[in-house]
């Protein structure tokens, strides 16, 4: 089953942070951004609208996956913070 990686449904418990630092840190809703386009690719390429190699579909796994490790390590940071 394909499915969406969504910040929220990857980290629902930080779901509180998530909002306030979209709303509070620039760096941070950039790099938001980037995360939800780039799994709206990959997504769209896993259903079939998108076609592309398998090299470069990995390739943006791997980006989704460097985003999220930074996202988190910035909701952590959010939390301890808090």
């Amino acid at each position: 089953m394909i499915e969406k990686h969504a910040l929220h449904h990857e980290f629902p418990e930080l779901e509180k942070e998530i909002h306030h630092l979209k709303v509070q840190d620039a760096h941070f809703a950039r790099l938001f951004k980037d995360y939800h386009q780039l799994d709206k690719e990959i997504y769209r390429i896993e259903v079939g609208v998108e076609s592309t190699s398998d090299t470069y579909l990995e390739q943006q796994k791997l980006a989704r996956l460097h985003l999220k490790d930074e996202l988190y390590t910035l909701l952590k940071k959010a939390q301890l913070s808090a």
